[in-house]
């Protein structure tokens, strides 16, 4: 049984806007929520001087987004030097935790920030100081008492545990890249994981290597009581780059999503294409589970 999102018709859902000089070049992988009556979505944009920011956007269908017209987080130390890149967010209490990217000259870093509207926002700055990393996401509780990010040292996703979401230890390498597979190459987490009776559903992201890689999208289920053994895992993709401007773009053939959401019986899976546009496909939520009991 292979799963396959469907496009939503809508797509793409958000652009780049030539009058808005911070994200008039690129607008991609992006983090939503859904608090039970609107959509959020932070998402990553690039203009005139390609360094990256955070744009916010709303809606009350999770497919026609208001955004606002200036940037919610911008770069703030010498680690975002060249910008603040894809976010993944994950409401532990009364708190929305967003993990993102640090970009600079010393290279990539896991860091943190949480909020409670979306516009304000409290920085914990980097989590992971000692190596490049990133493709961050955290579980949605405590697991043996302890906080629970997937984190990605290329080429592996990592399982990192922590008392207090700033300080992490006991890294383990809990899924690899497949020799001739789709997602050979390298694979990093997508959204934050979702649980189901069967275990943790997370999405993720994997590379072929090839002249030009492709980003595809897959699922691996995750054990409920110890995420670091890994149940099952997509044989082919669940989504690739098919769509003209999947294909071509700021880099092209890409799929790359940092969100799912669970809304009407589906899950709505946002992906940045081709790292110019966002769009958004979808899956019936059964479908999903069958997959995970089968």
């Amino acid at each position: 049984m292979e799963l396959k999102l469907l496009r939503h018709p809508a797509n793409p859902l958000l652009s780049p806007v030539s009058y808005h000089g911070w994200e008039n070049k690129f607008v991609f992988n992006c983090a939503v929520v859904f608090d039970g009556e609107l959509f959020h979505m932070i998402y990553r944009a690039q203009g005139e001087d390609m360094v990256s920011r955070l744009g916010y956007a709303v809606s009350i269908d999770g497919v026609n987004f208001n955004r606002l017209e200036k940037p919610v987080f911008k770069p703030a130390s010498q680690w975002e030097l060249y910008g603040v890149e894809d976010p993944r967010i994950t409401k532990i209490g009364e708190e929305y935790y967003m993990v993102y990217t640090a970009y600079s000259p010393r290279g990539t870093r896991v860091s943190l920030a949480s909020t409670k509207n979306f516009i304000t926002w409290k920085r914990y700055n980097v989590v992971l100081p000692d190596m490049n990393n990133k493709d961050a996401a955290l579980f949605p509780e405590k697991i043996d008492g302890k906080y629970v990010m997937l984190h990605r040292i290329e080429p592996d996703i990592w399982i990192a545990y922590s008392d207090d979401l700033v300080h992490w230890n006991n890294f383990v390498s809990i899924a690899k890249p497949r020799p001739d597979y789709w997602d050979n190459l390298k694979i990093g987490a997508g959204a934050p994981p979702l649980k189901t009776p069967y275990g943790w559903l997370l999405l993720y992201h994997g590379v072929e290597k090839s002249e030009r890689p492709v980003y595809r999208l897959g699922f691996i289920l995750l054990d409920l009581n110890d995420p670091r053994v890994v149940l099952k895992r997509s044989e082919q993709p669940i989504l690739e780059p098919k769509e003209d401007w999947e294909i071509f773009g700021g880099v092209p053939n890409v799929v790359f999503s940092d969100a799912m959401v669970e809304f009407g019986g589906k899950y709505f899976v946002y992906y940045g294409a081709a790292d110019n546009h966002i769009a958004l496909a979808t899956i019936d939520v059964q479908e999903v589970l069958n997959w995970c009991e089968n």
